[in-house]
């Protein structure tokens, strides 16, 4: 590849698209060529990027034609139409969608845990789920020192997770709850404003929802270790932006908290939040727009002792999605 690229963000008006667009501004990503693309219900449309307004175009079979890169994130039924076709003319894609994420030729990347693996692409790479990125970032650092025996990680996703439009009703639903009237649901199935419930993809025969199954199925790929014992339990809540998890980790020897705060501090992507005397540690406020994973609250669990507690907090649309794409894109660069 050359010192510039031509590139396209295929799903570009959207809230992880809009991102992209920033962080290839912000992070000098050489771009000789950019093409913005969204639905025809976008096209038309103009965004900045390095103080040029540019349009949206409707996505189309041609929109790849001497293309080199697409960062997409349009949703799985798009990609798996369109990302061939931009592979046939020419171009890689870094899919942010679940639809390649267990092919076994397409290679899942977080760049600070396996960033070897972006280079064994047959023209598809595949970013994680988001959960399983916040997550992995944390654990792989104490993972090297001393290999983790499980997991159990419980989410607190926040209305991001599903979009501009689903943060859109949140705030809306507040408004008509705090106005007495009744809140209405278009994108979530349940009312998601001072409320929670459990992530609502489907449920597979052993009760686990697909939303937890990608954490393990993701992290033992990205891992590379196809027997890494981890369970989860998703959950949404009210909270607009930047994702929570709380995670129990089992080890063969013990680990102490301050072993793990020690190499977490130095740990790439990882900022340690812990202020114990004010019971401060990371929220999803101070997360948002961040770039690093935000951990604290690291501590021995009592009821083992071998095992270790921590708490997190990320941004979903940010290192979630749009941050882990454009790193990806960076390491094909280099």
């Amino acid at each position: 590849m050359s010192n510039s690229y031509k590139v396209a963000i295929l799903g570009a008006t959207g809230a992880v698209g809009t991102e992209i667009l920033e962080l290839l501004a912000s992070r000098n990503f050489p771009v000789s060529q950019l093409k913005l693309l969204a639905s025809g219900r976008s096209a038309g449309k103009t965004m900045e990027f390095k103080g040029e307004s540019l349009p949206v175009e409707m996505v189309s079979d041609r929109s790849f034609d001497g293309i080199d890169l697409v960062l997409a994130s349009a949703g799985g039924s798009i990609s798996k139409e369109l990302a061939p076709k931009a592979v046939s003319a020419g171009a890689v894609v870094i899919d942010n969608s679940s639809a390649f994420r267990m092919q076994p030729q397409v290679p899942l990347v977080v760049p600070e845990v396996n960033p070897e693996a972006a280079r064994n692409h047959q023209g598809i790479i595949a970013n994680p789920n988001c959960t399983t990125i916040l997550m992995a970032v944390a654990l792989w650092p104490l993972h090297q020192h001393q290999p983790i025996k499980r997991v159990v990680v419980s989410t607190y996703q926040s209305a991001s997770g599903a979009g501009a439009r689903a943060m859109e009703e949140v705030k809306q639903q507040a408004r008509a709850i705090l106005a007495g009237k009744e809140p209405e649901t278009h994108i979530f199935p349940y009312p998601l404003a001072f409320n929670l419930f459990p992530h609502n993809t489907p449920l597979n025969e052993q009760g686990y929802c697909e939303e937890e199954m990608k954490m393990v199925n993701e992290t033992r790929k990205i891992f590379n270790a196809p027997d890494f014992s981890l369970t989860a339990t998703c959950v949404r809540v009210p909270v607009l932006r930047a994702h929570s998890e709380a995670i129990n980790l089992e080890f063969n020897e013990p680990f102490s908290p301050s072993q793990a705060k020690s190499i977490l501090s130095q740990a790439p992507g990882v900022k340690v939040v812990e202020d114990w005397q004010a019971n401060y540690f990371p929220m999803p406020v101070d997360a948002t727009g961040k770039d690093e994973v935000l951990v604290g609250r690291i501590r021995q669990d009592i009821s083992h002792p071998c095992g270790l507690e921590l708490w997190l907090c990320g941004d979903q649309i940010r290192k979630g999605a749009a941050l882990n794409a454009v790193q990806i894109a960076e390491l094909l660069v280099k």
